[in-house]
């Protein structure tokens, strides 16, 4: 299942780490930290579900839900630290389809979401678009690359690492990051395995593996992947990290 998930919270944080766990179940996931942008954001993208925090600036959770629920049938998921029984029943009857209370497990929160979709029969049939950056095209949903049409041969982990870096192209990603992204919890994936991972796609992305265009080093800091056609040029690293 591939839905299209709105999030709406206010913590960074927290926010990052929801949108890593759904991710992680293929979803598409767009992130706002305040009430406003959460109703401008359902009303141009008309996401499959919501995930509401109810105390969030300019406006309320509480306040979105209702503005949503007047305007579509959007499910809804509200997070709160408020705990009553008074609490949940209010989302409830603002037409929230499911009311999770803080401190919660993100995993729980993820199974919550997968049910929520089944029951809805939303996001289905949506199709991952695909990932493309100066004649690399990352296919997530046939789980294909392909580099100036060829198609390439990658493994499960060299996949997942290159699609995280192609779908935010130019941007310097920590190898903590690429290793929470990427690999989530998978306890066998170290900081230099992503190293490794690196130095094997050059040898499949790059004209000279040992001066790469694509795939660079920012020293001190991770990995990005340029877009060769940009017009602005890479600065061209040695292979080793």
């Amino acid at each position: 299942m591939c839905a299209q998930v709105l999030v709406a919270e206010d913590d960074p944080k927290q926010a990052e780490l929801i949108k890593r766990y759904l991710e992680h179940d293929n979803h598409l996931v767009v992130v706002v930290h305040d009430g406003r942008a959460a109703i401008d954001e359902a009303r141009r993208r008309q996401p499959d579900l919501v995930v509401l925090d109810v105390m969030m600036p300019k406006v309320d959770g509480l306040d979105v839900c209702r503005v949503l629920r007047a305007e579509s049938d959007v499910p809804i998921v509200l997070l709160t630290a408020r705990t009553t029984e008074d609490d949940v029943l209010l989302g409830l009857d603002l037409g929230a389809d499911d009311y999770v209370t803080k401190p919660y497990s993100p995993r729980q929160l993820a199974a919550r979401v997968r049910a929520i979709l089944r029951r809805s029969g939303r996001g289905q049939q949506r199709e991952r678009p695909s990932l493309e950056v100066g004649g690399l095209v990352v296919n997530e949903q046939r789980h294909e690359v392909t580099l100036d049409g060829a198609l390439l041969d990658c493994t499960p982990a060299e996949f997942r690492l290159l699609a995280t870096l192609a779908a935010e192209p130019g941007r310097v990603f920590t190898r903590g990051q690429l290793l929470s992204r990427a690999f989530g919890m998978d306890r066998f994936i170290t900081e230099r395995t992503i190293d490794v991972h690196v130095m094997n796609l050059r040898r499949k992305l790059e004209v000279d593996p040992r001066r790469p265009a694509r795939l660079l080093t920012v020293y001190g800091v991770g990995y990005k992947l340029h877009d060769v056609t940009d017009g602005r040029g890479g600065t061209a690293d040695a292979a080793t990290a």
